[in-house]
C-alpha cells in the first residue's frame, strides 16, 4: 500500500535522503483514481528502496503550493533530500512510472 504523505510528514520523509516518489492527487480526478492501484503496486514492489506514496491536494496544501502543482495527477521525485529533475504530469503507464523510479534509484 502506498504511503500517505501529509504536510506534517512530507518534509521529514524527504529530508531522510532516501528516494521519494509523491503522487499528487484528488478524489475528483479520474486519472488520479485510475492510477491509484498502480501507485500501490509500485509502492509494494519498491519497498525498502524508495518511499512511494500519495499526497491528497484537497486535504493538504503546502507541498502543492511549494512545487506549483497546477494539474493532476502530478508525480514528484526526490533524492538525497532534494527535488530530482524528474516530474511527470497526467496519467502515466505503469512502465513509465517504473522507468522513472529506476532512473531515480540509478
Amino acid at each position: 500500500m502506498a504511503f500517505t504523505f501529509t504536510d506534517e510528514n512530507v518534509k521529514e520523509i524527504i529530508a531522510t535522503g532516501q528516494p521519494v516518489v509523491i503522487d499528487c492527487w484528488a478524489t475528483w480526478c479520474g486519472p488520479c483514481v485510475a492510477m491509484a492501484p498502480v501507485i500501490d503496486e509500485l509502492a509494494k514492489e519498491y519497498e525498502g528502496r524508495a518511499v512511494i506514496g500519495k499526497y491528497n491536494v484537497e486535504e493538504e496544501g503546502d507541498l502543492s503550493a511549494e512545487y506549483r502543482i497546477m494539474s493532476l495527477p502530478t508525480i514528484l521525485f526526490f533524492k538525497d533530500g532534494k527535488k530530482a529533475d524528474i516530474r511527470l504530469t497526467g496519467s502515466q503507464s505503469r512502465q513509465t512510472l517504473a522507468d522513472a523510479i529506476d532512473k531515480l534509484l540509478g
